[in-house]
């Protein structure tokens, strides 16, 4: 198959991946995305550029309920056509947006083990996660791993 040529089966279909920072999510959705020629959006940067400030800006203004208020409300807005979506790592807190995901395409949730993560991640600050008072990353790991496969098609 050549470059930015699709496969039959995918006609302008959308995919949306999902999981925890340092996944791959945007990595290989811009790939994916190229090599399919479909448009790639990065939801984070949907939301930086909605809100004019930077992911650990919006979570120190507004808190964990008020980031995942703010992000689900950029969600609502996406309808695009022959997409690959690459989600923030917290899009599974928002039940609207995950419904809304779900109805405009194929949810695939990108599951790589805590170790992996933990050794691509770094500065969990730097990367906008959101971690409540008190938890660690492996506590966040083993929270959203039950709503990224609650939420996914495959």
């Amino acid at each position: 198959m050549g470059k930015g040529k699709r496969p039959a089966g995918l006609k302008g279909r959308n995919y949306i991946l999902i999981g925890m920072p340092g996944s791959g999510k945007s990595t290989l959705g811009r790939r994916v995305a190229r090599r399919l020629g479909y448009q790639f959006i990065d939801t984070d940067d949907v939301l930086r550029e909605r809100e004019g400030i930077t992911l650990e800006e919006l979570n120190e203004r507004y808190g964990f309920d008020g980031f995942i208020e703010h992000e689900e409300a950029a969600i609502m807005n996406l309808n695009p056509q022959a997409a690959i979506i690459a989600t923030g790592g917290s899009v599974v807190y928002g039940k609207r947006a995950m419904k809304h995901l779900r109805k405009i395409g194929t949810v695939i949730y990108l599951d790589i083990p805590l170790r992996a993560l933990e050794r691509r991640v770094g500065d969990l600050k730097k990367r906008g996660v959101i971690l409540r008072p008190g938890q660690s990353f492996a506590d966040l790991y083993k929270e959203r791993n039950r709503l990224y496969w609650r939420n996914c098609d495959m």
